[in-house]
């Protein structure tokens, strides 16, 4: 390995084991959930919809019967709604509901409250470091 190589894989080992450790910090403030996937799969939800359940289960990474039984539990609490289509009745969509959308909203005002009391913590120019690096961090996100 080149000495650019190892400055790399030392990076990335070092900002894959932050941003893990922040992500963690950010899923204990999951509100009411024991797992991150009804929150993920609101998201898609929300993103996609109306998104199809086939689909919903591709974009999370699970299997069509997982899906389905998530799908099953936030519509029973009333935060996505389900459609059939007309031409194919086996099939459905799955679209976020008005509550859904508030509870997402209110975890992520939750999420964000929780990080800025951290943020709170750092010295100006920490604060400024960060923000400093940002659009770096979005470019990594976005490819």
């Amino acid at each position: 390995m080149t000495s650019a190589t190892l400055a790399h894989a030392d990076a990335a080992a070092r900002l894959r084991v932050a941003v893990a450790r922040l992500t963690r910090h950010l899923r204990q403030t999951a509100p009411g959930e024991r797992t991150l996937s009804p929150w993920s799969a609101l998201v898609t939800v929300e993103t996609q919809a109306p998104v199809r359940i086939g689909d919903l289960a591709e974009r999370e990474g699970v299997s069509a019967a997982t899906a389905t039984r998530l799908v099953a539990s936030l519509e029973e609490r009333g935060l996505v709604a389900r459609e059939t289509v007309l031409r194919a009745r086996r099939s459905s969509r799955v679209s976020l509901t008005p509550a859904g959308r508030a509870k997402l909203d209110w975890a992520r005002r939750r999420r964000t409250e929780r990080l800025a009391q951290r943020l709170s913590t750092l010295t100006d120019d920490e604060v400024r470091r960060l923000l400093d690096a940002l659009p770096v961090l979005e470019t990594l996100v976005d490819e």
